[in-house]
């Protein structure tokens, strides 16, 4: 590749650096998966080929397991679904495993091992390293996770067919440790909640660092068209998100900044088993805003005032989580409110349990249809976020997305287009002017800047108009709030 090239990085082991200087919105390399899989809990709503969720999809006829938008998705993916087929169906006709499918990690790995056998390890020029290369940190695992990787040999070789080549059992442990601490989260087309997971070799070179110089987006690419010519594979880019020298290390971040130090520090050493070193965990930067207290006219709430709410912030977002997977969402408002009205008079706007309120209160009041209130939570949730992510940070790019049609839906015309506005300027670097999430951003760009220009010309015809369309077609239900977003870059699987 001409960006970049593997090195041996400080106390990292291999990396990537830069080859040449590389700008703000730079793709550095793009790379399709190695193999990709649904998860358990939505394989039944998301399609196992363009991993797009749909509402009616059709099932295979032979498994019964796996799911298409249509029969083009269908062919698409007959390839890697072909050898799986049969194997899912023979699994779920053995005692105890009557009529299921094994868990994503064994599909995954099934997947991963018979495009081994047939193409090998390294499947292009492209591919900068082999699979035998990479780390497992098996030696790594504590018992627990050891006791559950031996359960995955002993169900995998219940679901690998006899007919194809067989394999050591250390191998196939070397393909479940890679997957252990390498699998990326796939998202669906909206790219906001993780509906899969996959393995991409090129970006497991890529290390870590809480204030990363690049971001990693997943593209879907395109299938719909009934012409293959014109299909185009699902894949992962990497983008700059600002200026890189020549010799610079490429970094990415693998678990949210939205933590404290010590708990990012936690999450990178359970799962992927290394201290991080960055300057911005040396230096606890910005831990006093994540956990502060407010400021009024220069004067500080009491240290012990901000550790009892915060305390109280804890309880209450356990007892949110478990409403919400519960579906209850008219009980995740009651407890929101009722934490939002203890938190805002004593912490700080840039608390991060704070934050978690305001988003999923402003989520949860849009699939209410309560638009004014959603509108008000997210625009305090992107005021914070602006103070603590990297300017042009993915994650503040959606949620300044999803602010900023909040306040369009609810009239609030002006902050709405600029909210839009901004977002559009993030996704540009991060996603790329041609994803479909950036496509249908300049889209809403455009629709709200026209509805801005009648709004100032006539303010009284603008909001009669509106109101006139609403009334003729009500708007609809948003889609319903999901357990799982897309905040790590890796995903383990769920204990």
């Amino acid at each position: 590749m001409d960006n970049i090239e593997v090195f041996d990085s400080p106390g990292k082991g291999r990396g990537l650096r830069a080859t040449k200087e590389l700008l703000s919105g730079d793709v550095l390399f793009s790379e399709p998966p190695f193999a990709a899989v649904v998860f358990d809990s939505l394989a039944d709503k998301i399609c196992h080929s363009c991993f797009r969720r749909q509402d009616k999809l059709q099932r295979c006829g032979q498994c019964k397991f796996a799911q298409y938008c249509d029969k083009t998705c269908q062919s698409a993916g007959w390839k890697e679904h072909k050898l799986e087929c049969g194997a899912i169906k023979a699994f779920g006709a053995i005692g105890d495993n009557f009529g299921k499918a094994p868990n994503e990690n064994i599909r995954l790995a099934a997947r991963i091992m018979w495009r081994l056998d047939k193409e090998g390890s390294v499947m292009s020029d492209m591919q900068m390293t082999s699979l035998d290369d990479l780390e497992n940190h098996i030696s790594d695992m504590p018992e627990d996770d050891l006791k559950e990787l031996k359960v995955d040999i002993h169900n995998f070789l219940d679901y690998w067919p006899r007919n194809s080549k067989q394999h050591r059992v250390d191998d196939i442990s070397h393909i479940f440790g890679v997957i252990n601490c390498n699998g990326f989260t796939v998202s669906d087309q909206r790219g906001l909640n993780a509906v899969g997971v996959g393995l991409f070799p090129n970006l497991c070179l890529v290390n870590h660092d809480c204030w990363p110089n690049c971001t990693v987006i997943l593209n879907h690419g395109n299938q719909s068209a009934v012409n293959t010519v014109y299909h185009s594979q699902m894949r992962i880019e990497l983008r700059a998100l600002g200026k890189i020298e020549p010799g610079e290390e490429v970094t990415v971040s693998y678990v949210d900044f939205l933590n404290v130090t010590e708990d990012r520090q936690r999450q990178l050493k359970m799962h992927y088993f290394f201290d991080c070193t960055c300057e911005h965990c040396k230096g606890h930067i910005k831990d006093d805003l994540k956990m502060g207290g407010k400021e009024v006219d220069g004067v500080k709430v009491p240290e012990e005032q901000v550790k009892e709410v915060t305390e109280y912030s804890l309880q209450m977002l356990q007892k949110m989580d478990k409403a919400r997977l519960e579906g209850n969402y008219h009980e995740v408002i009651k407890i929101c409110r009722e934490c939002m009205e203890k938190q805002e008079p004593v912490l700080a706007d840039t608390h991060i349990y704070q934050l978690r309120m305001w988003s999923t209160a402003s989520e949860v009041s849009a699939y209410l249809q309560f638009i004014d209130e959603a509108a008000d939570y997210a625009r305090k949730m992107v005021d914070g976020y602006n103070k603590l992510y990297h300017p042009c940070n993915a994650h503040l790019g959606m949620a300044t997305m999803r602010a900023g049609v909040t306040h369009w839906q609810a009239g609030k015309i002006e902050v709405g287009h600029g909210m839009i506005c901004k977002a559009y300027a993030i996704l540009q670097r991060t996603h790329g002017p041609t994803h479909p999430i950036t496509k249908d951003l300049e889209a809403m760009r455009m629709q709200t800047e026209m509805e801005l220009r009648m709004f100032r010309e006539n303010e009284y015809i603008y909001k009669s108009m509106r109101e006139a369309a609403l009334k003729n077609q009500p708007m609809s239900m948003m889609n319903e709030p999901m357990a799982e977003s897309v905040k790590n870059l890796f995903r383990r699987q769920k204990k």
